[in-house]
């Protein structure tokens, strides 16, 4: 048996040293020494509009020191010191992560770094039908769209597994019907950051593309959602902050597991290479019948040294299910095999460096495929192994012409973001550039560290790839100041990144 390759790639990683002392230092004066001052700004009723990015959601999971440390949090905290009032948070149960409904789990716990990326111990205690009670200046939603933030009844427990509602919401909402924005609003916030649109673009990312796990938003809806939404978040002059979307799929998520992810220990079992007869028993005769075909380059022979490349669905490609069957039938297979593999292999080529592997196939490479996993189960029991005898599935790779449309929408949705901030004079956090930054070889360098988008070492994100970490939610918080200061012609310092940890550890 081909060995398994969960987390493969990380085995030989090490990670950046926690920092012991988690506890943000409150500024006493701004960085030029001059008194700390809102500006034209008045921070004295705040509230956060978002998704998990501004409840704090990290290593996979929202739990309470994640959220303690959301970048809101951090900027009402600053908020303080110049006038800014009680900014409350609907905290989680536990810091062990993940959801009940109904006393039954729906979403796992948390990741700790343990060699490689595990889940903590212990069961979730936060249940979605015990509401609490608010009003709620952060008012991130995990999983939220930027439509969402509209939708009445996304707040209603009964919806959640109809998939009408979300689960995170359903906790902290003022009632069934209301909607996200009508809870900030009923507050009379003087002053908001809106910070939304990661997930109407992420969620088809981390499907890899399929719409029918997870669609992208058309440009259209989101240009409607996203100014229906400031126009009444700046209603009466209201100011605010809002931030642009980086290129999702410069994420370290999708630059983890590499095209060419077979490597020889793990085309081996017992110690003895399987590539001669992998090479004899199905990549030789698919390469044949495929060259047959004119389409030869799809499938090549396996190296006996080196990485080999993945097994992926490409479904661009013609589909020669029919014709691959009758070729390796003319070729003397029997039937059963033959239409099997034409099945299995009509739309399957070995990945190239172009394509993307979302971090969720890493549990699943080398696995038997099936329904409730991977959306999909193998005809033949011989054929069953992900990404070696079973092409990995559409919802775990992202073909170029599948991450150009992404970009394509990530510019549309920033020119709209732009569009609007000019025109109600917002401040804006150019969130794109920085990530671009972040993936250069020197990084981002603030307060004397480091911030590269390299996953577990680089600092900025955590174990789930797509979700900053402690150190990574402050230096945003500081990015979100640095655009107020700049705009309202306050004049706050911000935080010493270097006081909030890179990795939260097993234990909190």
């Amino acid at each position: 048996m081909i060995k398994n390759f969960k987390w493969l790639l990380l085995v030989s990683l090490t990670f950046m040293a926690c920092n012991s002392d988690d506890d943000a230092t409150a500024p006493v004066e701004s960085s030029d020494g001059k008194p700390l001052t809102a500006g034209s700004a008045d921070f004295s009723k705040y509230v956060a509009l978002g998704d998990s990015f501004a409840a704090g959601f990290s290593d996979n999971a929202l739990f309470i020191k994640g959220q303690e440390g959301a970048y809101p949090n951090i900027l009402a905290q600053q908020f303080a010191l110049v006038g800014g009032g009680e900014f409350k948070t609907p905290l989680a149960n536990d810091n062990i992560g993940g959801l009940l409904l109904g006393g039954n789990v729906i979403v796992g716990p948390r990741l700790y770094f343990n060699v490689t990326p595990v889940p903590v111990e212990g069961t979730p205690t936060t249940e979605v039908t015990a509401r609490l009670s608010g009003p709620f200046n952060n008012l991130g939603v995990p999983g939220a769209k930027s439509f969402h933030l509209l939708a009445p009844g996304y707040g209603n427990p009964a919806g959640v597994l109809a998939g009408t509602a979300n689960p995170y919401f359903a906790r902290f909402a003022s009632s069934n019907t209301t909607t996200v924005l009508a809870d900030a609003l009923s507050q009379n916030p003087t002053f908001f950051s809106l910070w939304i649109g990661g997930n109407d673009e992420l969620g088809y990312a981390t499907a890899g593309g399929d719409p029918a796990v997870n669609p992208l938003t058309p440009p259209a809806t989101f240009d409607a959602a996203y100014k229906a939404l400031v126009a009444q978040l700046v209603a009466g002059g209201r100011k605010g902050v809002v931030a642009n979307l980086p290129v999702i799929t410069t994420l370290p998520h999708f630059r983890v597991i590499a095209y060419n992810q077979l490597t020889q220990a793990n085309l081996s079992a017992g110690g003895v290479s399987l590539v001669n007869t992998l090479n004899a028993q199905l990549y030789g005769p698919l390469h044949n019948a495929l060259t047959f075909l004119g389409q030869g380059s799809r499938i090549n022979l396996l190296a006996s040294t080196g990485n080999n490349p993945l097994l992926i669905v490409d479904e661009t490609l013609p589909d020669l299910s029919a014709n691959l069957r009758a070729v390796l039938i003319g070729g003397g297979l029997d039937v059963p095999t033959a239409t099997a593999m034409g099945q299995i292999f009509g739309r399957a080529r070995q990945a190239l460096p172009t394509d993307l592997i979302c971090l969720g196939a890493s549990s699943r490479i080398g696995k038997v495929p099936t329904v409730a996993a991977d959306g999909i189960a193998s005809p033949s029991p011989s054929l069953s192994q992900l990404g070696v005898t079973f092409p990995l599935p559409d919802r775990y790779v992202l073909l170029p012409s599948e991450v150009a449309e992404i970009g394509v929408a990530t510019a549309a949705y920033n020119a709209t973001i732009k569009a609007a901030a000019e025109a109600n004079g917002l401040a804006i956090v150019d969130a794109e550039t920085i990530m671009a930054d972040l993936n250069t070889v020197n990084g981002i360098t603030m307060n004397s560290f480091t911030l590269k988008a390299t996953f577990v070492t680089g600092g900025m994100f955590s174990l789930d790839g797509v979700h900053p970490t402690p150190r990574g939610y402050a230096f945003i918080a500081n990015k979100f100041i640095q655009a107020i200061n700049a705009k309202y012609g306050s004049n706050l310092k911000g935080v010493d990144i270097g006081n909030y940890q890179v990795l939260f550890p097993k234990q909190l």
